[in-house]
């Protein structure tokens, strides 16, 4: 067992959240990867705003295919467990499990950042593979096609979250940006030791590759992308279920069903969907009160500067949906950077990115009474 190889953090961290009383069983996700795994080859992006439950189904996926640790006493008891493929794919494969999200301490530069990367997982091979010579100058993937030729069986599912984490870094560079996916297309693309690898993110791929760095991966975003709608936010059904769990658990309780769907709902999937924040859902229902939960800081803060500076009078926009009138636009999910937004449709098109607002039938709006109060504040 290693920090990234076969690690058993994912089944950890994924076994505590299945214990909470708000839990939300989206295991069948796993039946519409089952597929892609057995085909090989196949790497996928998933991008949602955030704490929409991408690193929760990152760590249910590590933990339930990884053969570092057996988790049949957390499967056993969801939907996953119905399928005829559960004990097929259950805790077979070697898992290579990344959170990009974590930083040397006192980092101040991308190659400390991408080297602890590369020294964790390098030494999690060496240990799981002593017999393989490696040398101190190998690049992972290096030490990793080795692996392979000495064991054509030694492949890897790769779940890699947050990826684009370290581009909200201060310290990041143009340069080691594209450093950056060079590193992931040299590890990844056109590599025999790869049988599957899911992605998750905020910010969608083509953003910051425009060439072919990444153009192995399928992306599936909330805006324009059907597939996997389901698994990323509470749907109405699901919040109903929660809510009348809520009824039992709690004394004195205050939230009704209508108050969670104005607070909290109004997000559209691209399947035609309504769905809810997960996170403020849970902690509205935890803490008995209706009120923001949303935390903002870093990308966030600058869209509200290019707001601010009024670019193509989006002040004036963002005004009419405070009023709840839904507004035209042509969204460029590429274009979703806080670092270079030139026109309205652009700043639009991060705000859906990021989730301030919604998107659906050509018109962007204030999805809920929790965004409609920071807007209200800022305007």
């Amino acid at each position: 067992m290693g920090v990234y190889l076969n690690s058993k953090t994912a089944y950890t961290l994924y076994k505590k959240e299945t214990k909470q009383p708000y839990f939300v069983d989206k295991s069948l996700m796993l039946v519409e990867l089952f597929p892609l795994i057995k085909q090989g080859n196949n790497q996928i992006c998933i991008t949602r705003p955030r704490r929409f439950g991408k690193t929760v189904m990152a760590n249910m996926i590590s933990s339930f295919l990884s053969r570092g640790c057996d988790a049949e006493d957390i499967f056993n008891g969801l939907q996953i467990s119905a399928s005829e493929k559960y004990n097929q794919y259950r805790n077979k494969y070697s898992v290579i499990h990344i959170s990009f999200n974590k930083l040397p301490r006192q980092c101040n530069s991308y190659r400390e950042y991408i080297n602890r990367i590369e020294r964790i997982l390098i030494k999690d091979l060496k240990d799981e593979y002593p017999e393989v010579e490696v040398n101190e100058t190998d690049a992972v993937w290096d030490v990793l096609m080795s692996i392979y030729a000495v064991d054509d069986t030694a492949q890897f599912i790769f779940i890699l979250d947050e990826w684009d984490f370290i581009f909200h870094q201060d310290f990041v560079t143009d340069e080691d940006k594209r450093e950056y996916l060079s590193f992931l297309r040299d590890l990844l693309k056109d590599m025999p030791y790869v049988v599957f690898a899911y992605m998750t993110g905020i910010l969608p791929i083509a953003k910051y590759s425009s060439g072919s760095e990444l153009n192995m991966f399928v992306e599936f975003t909330m805006a324009k992308s059907p597939a996997f709608s389901d698994y990323f936010g509470f749907t109405e059904a699901e919040v109903s279920n929660l809510h009348g769990r809520y009824l039992n658990i709690c004394e004195t309780p205050e939230i009704t069903q209508e108050g969670l769907r104005t607070w909290y709902n109004g997000y559209h999937t691209a399947a035609g969907e309504r769905v809810y924040n997960p996170r403020s859902v849970v902690l509205a229902l935890q803490y008995n009160h209706l009120e923001n939960y949303w935390t903002s800081a870093g990308p966030y803060d600058e869209i509200f500067y290019y707001i601010e500076h009024n670019v193509d009078d989006v002040r004036d926009d963002l005004a009419l949906m405070v009023s709840g009138t839904a507004v035209p636009a042509k969204i460029q999910e590429y274009a979703a950077t806080s670092m270079n937004l030139q026109t309205k449709d652009e700043i639009f098109s991060a705000m859906i990115v990021y989730g301030f607002l919604s998107y659906e039938n050509g018109r962007v709006s204030i999805p809920n009474q929790e965004l409609m109060e920071r807007f209200e504040d800022m305007l």
